[in-house]
């Protein structure tokens, strides 16, 4: 036989029998090992992405000033946002009447330590009161400035000035987007109110704040761009 070339092992049918048990053990914890292997993979696989902290750092615009706190634009982007699969933890740091200055000057606690991105929308006061670009410049680029040091991805939105302070103005005004973008190399909406600004059934009574079918409008005109952005900084978790 065999096993009587085996010496070490014996010959006995309680060896024999000891043998075939430890074989059949291995071959079961072999199989079972390769069977929770995938089991395991797939599980990580479906381990939820946690949802990206957001702040909408602006003025009245995104406040949702005149209307439901349901209809404020940060609430409606996320709405947006989630039905796109995009999960999201958006905060309304929106506060009517502020220029850039303003946000600038509660930057620290309108921003909580564990924000991942932020949408910057300010300036369209400052523009609306005439303020000297200069200082809207100014202010903007110390936001940006702080933002990028505590390593907070920004979405510039755009404004433009108004016509009735004349074309230097306006060109002064206009360009700070374009620049600071540029030089914070982050991506620029150029202009928050794109397809809803001076259009009457899309406006409050003021002709200023959307109504909530605008905020609607500004929400679907800006998702492409909310969505690419929030694509890079998902992309870019550690």
């Amino acid at each position: 036989m065999i096993l009587s070339m085996l010496p070490p092992y014996g010959t006995s049918s309680a060896v024999v029998e000891g043998l075939t048990r430890t074989i059949a053990w291995l071959l079961v914890a072999g199989v079972t090992a390769m069977a929770a292997a995938p089991a395991v993979a797939d599980s990580a696989a479906a381990a939820p992405t946690r949802p990206i902290k957001l702040v909408v750092l602006g003025d009245s615009l995104s406040a949702g000033y005149g209307l439901p706190a349901a209809a404020a634009f940060p609430v409606r982007l996320q709405k947006a946002l989630k039905s796109n699969g995009r999960e999201t933890e958006i905060i309304n740091a929106g506060v009517s009447g502020d220029t850039a200055s303003g946000g600038l000057g509660r930057l620290d606690w309108s921003v909580p330590a564990d924000t991942e991105a932020v949408i910057l929308e300010l300036g369209a006061n400052d523009a609306l009161r005439g303020t000297d670009p200069k200082v809207t410049r100014a202010a903007l680029d110390e936001i940006l400035k702080r933002l990028k040091s505590r390593n907070i991805k920004v979405l510039l939105c755009g404004m433009l000035a108004p016509p009735n302070y004349g074309a230097d103005y306006a060109a002064q005004f206009n360009a700070i987007y374009p620049d600071l973008a540029k030089t914070y190399a982050v991506p620029l909406y150029p202009f928050f109110l794109d397809g809803v600004a001076t259009i009457a059934n899309l406006n409050q009574a003021d002709g200023l704040h959307p109504t909530a079918e605008g905020v609607d409008t500004v929400v679907n005109n800006i998702l492409p761009t909310v969505e690419a952005f929030l694509g890079t900084v998902a992309g870019q978790r550690s």
